[in-house]
C-alpha cells in the first residue's frame, strides 16, 4: 500500500524528470537559435552594418518551467560559462564558514574545502566581491521537496556568475535507492543546477526538512542550528501565493555574505 506521502514524492520525482527533458529541449533550441543569429550578425558585419542582438524567448520559458518544477534547479542564460571559473586560491585542506546575514536571521554554513574545493573556492571568490549582497532567496518549496533557494542576483532563477563549476561530493549521502534518490538531511546546503552534470553556478538551496532527491546536487555545507531554525520559520509562513512552490511569503534578503577560514 503506497502512502500519500510516498505518492506525493513519486509524483514530484516524475515531474522533475519531465522538467529536465523540457529544459534540455529548450536549451537545444536556444543553442540552435544562437548559431543562426551569430551567422546573421557575421554577414551583417561584412557589409558594414552593426547590430545588437538579445536573446530571451527560450530563457523566459525555461525560467517559468524552473519556477513550476519541484526540483532545486537553476536555469542560467545562454551566455553562462562565458568567463572562466575563479583561480583556486583557498586552502584545500581547511574548513571554511559561509556566513549569510539575512533579513530573517543569520545563517552560518560550515564548508569542507577538502571535499568540495571548487565550490568552496567559488563561494569565497563571489562573496569577497559582494556578489550575494542584497540578493533575494527567490524560491521556497513546501511540497515534495523542502528547500529554500538563494544565490541568484536576478531573483528569478535565471541568474549566474557567468561560469560553471564541476559537481563534487555526490557520493556523500550514500547509495541511491531503487527510485534513484538519496536523502538530503535537514540542514544540508547544496548547489542547484540545470539538471545536467557540471552546471552549478551561484544558486544554492537550504534544506529545512529531510528531502529525497537524485544524488546530482553537490552537498557542500551544513547550516548551524540557528540558521536551520530561521529557514524553518520562513517555510512555516509558506509561499507568497499560497501554492507549494514559489517566492516565500516572508521575503528573505541576503544582506551580506562572507566566507572565512574556520
Amino acid at each position: 500500500m503506497v502512502s500519500s506521502d510516498q505518492r506525493r514524492r513519486q509524483l514530484a520525482r516524475e515531474k522533475f524528470e519531465r522538467q529536465q527533458q523540457r529544459r534540455e529541449e529548450a536549451r537545444r533550441r536556444t543553442r540552435r537559435l544562437t548559431v543562426i543569429i551569430a551567422s546573421s550578425v557575421a554577414v551583417v558585419a561584412v557589409i558594414g552594418v552593426g547590430a545588437y542582438v538579445s536573446l530571451g524567448g527560450d530563457d523566459a520559458k525555461t525560467s517559468a518551467d524552473a519556477a513550476a518544477s519541484e526540483s532545486p534547479s537553476a536555469t542560467p542564460s545562454a551566455s553562462e560559462s562565458s568567463v572562466p571559473e575563479p583561480a583556486m586560491k583557498i586552502d584545500k585542506k581547511a574548513k571554511y564558514s559561509l556566513s549569510l546575514k539575512t533579513s530573517q536571521g543569520d545563517i552560518a554554513i560550515e564548508m569542507d574545502a577538502a571535499k568540495t574545493p571548487h565550490t568552496a573556492n567559488s563561494f569565497k571568490a563571489l562573496a569577497d566581491k559582494g556578489y550575494f549582497d542584497d540578493t533575494k532567496c527567490h524560491r521556497l518549496t513546501t511540497e515534495g521537496i523542502f528547500v529554500l533557494q538563494c544565490g541568484d542576483p536576478k531573483g528569478d532563477g535565471t541568474g549566474g556568475p557567468g561560469y560553471t563549476i564541476p559537481d563534487e561530493n555526490l557520493t556523500a549521502l550514500g547509495k541511491a535507492d531503487a527510485k534513484g534518490s538519496v536523502t538530503y538531511p535537514a540542514g544540508t546546503v547544496a548547489m542547484a543546477n540545470t539538471g545536467q552534470p557540471g552546471t552549478g553556478g551561484s544558486q544554492f538551496f537550504l534544506v529545512y526538512k529531510d528531502t529525497k532527491l537524485p544524488p546530482s546536487y553537490t552537498p557542500f555545507g551544513t547550516m548551524d542550528d540557528a540558521g536551520l531554525k530561521a529557514v524553518k520559520k520562513v517555510a512555516e509562513a509558506g509561499v507568497a501565493d499560497g501554492a507549494g512552490d514559489g517566492a516565500p511569503k516572508k521575503t528573505v534578503t541576503v544582506e551580506k555574505a562572507t566566507v572565512d577560514k574556520a
